[in-house]
């Protein structure tokens, strides 16, 4: 495994097939530099490499910042080809990050600001901390955001609300973004980890090729048109229907213990 300096790969959980990757640079708020960008692809290519891993849990260091976007710091005095290049690495990890084979579930342990907040949003289950707080600011910063967040947002709540977030540039409160419909759940600050790893080890019991054809299944399908899309999920569906692991299934269902899933 590589010596990853702005990330962590926690693999405490492997046995219950659940993976852990932290941001981690809690001095600078966990904001996402290009060291960091270029790990995020390094890393997430490594996982897809683990044949034990079922879902990946996403968090990061301490407890104030889950990632406050962009290190601004870093991008002072840049060139536009500069920025471009930055960016380019950027838009590949968040790609890494949306197309990545498995359930990803972000824990959010504080500010998700900006391409913070986008990166939860590219995550598929997000739940967070209760003094977590989040917003796309760019349009306060004179750019619009530019790894998904356009895109992302309007998929997840109302476009009415996503437009008036995006317009605003404001944050919100936990318990507001779950009551918009951009987190899936709350904790505090303490619950927050476990009870995510709680849900992400319930998930990852299930059958991979399941959960691989349903995360396709959605994305993929909700991208075009009702019939194309039930196209797409007949195809999945025998693909899993075809597999060993719907035999050993039905087995196990019959015979009234658990099923050993061997992803094929």
């Amino acid at each position: 495994m590589a010596d990853w300096q702005t990330i962590l790969l926690n693999e405490e959980y492997v046995s219950e097939n659940v993976y852990i990757l932290q941001l981690n640079r809690p001095d600078a708020m966990n904001s996402l530099n290009t060291l960091m960008g270029i790990e995020l692809i390094e890393c997430l290519k490594f996982l897809q490499t683990k044949p034990d891993l079922r879902v990946l849990v996403l968090t990061a260091s301490g407890e104030k910042s889950f990632c406050a976007g962009a290190d601004l710091k870093e991008r002072k005095g840049m060139t536009n080809e500069q920025w471009k290049q930055q960016h380019d690495i950027f838009e590949d990890a968040y790609g890494q990050l949306r197309n990545f084979p498995y359930p990803v579930i972000a824990a959010v342990n504080g500010f998700a600001l900006g391409g913070g907040m986008e990166m939860l949003l590219s995550c598929d289950l997000r739940y967070a901390a209760d003094h977590a707080k989040m917003g796309l600011p760019e349009v306060t910063l004179g750019i619009i955001p530019g790894v998904g967040g356009t895109q992302l947002l309007p998929r997840a709540i109302p476009v009415g609300l996503a437009k008036e977030f995006l317009f605003r540039g404001n944050q919100i409160t936990a318990d507001k973004a779950l009551e918009a419909g951009i987190l899936n759940g709350v904790f505090t600050k303490e619950e927050l980890l476990q009870g995510t790893l709680e849900i992400a080890k319930e998930i990852a019991k299930n059958a991979p090729l399941s959960l691989k054809s349903i995360k396709k299944s959605i994305n993929t399908g909700l991208e075009t048109d009702l019939n194309t899309a039930l196209v797409i999920e007949l195809d999945q569906y025998y693909k899993c229907a075809n597999s060993e692991d719907r035999q050993e299934g039905v087995l196990a269902f019959n015979e009234k213990r658990k099923p050993q899933w061997q992803g094929k």
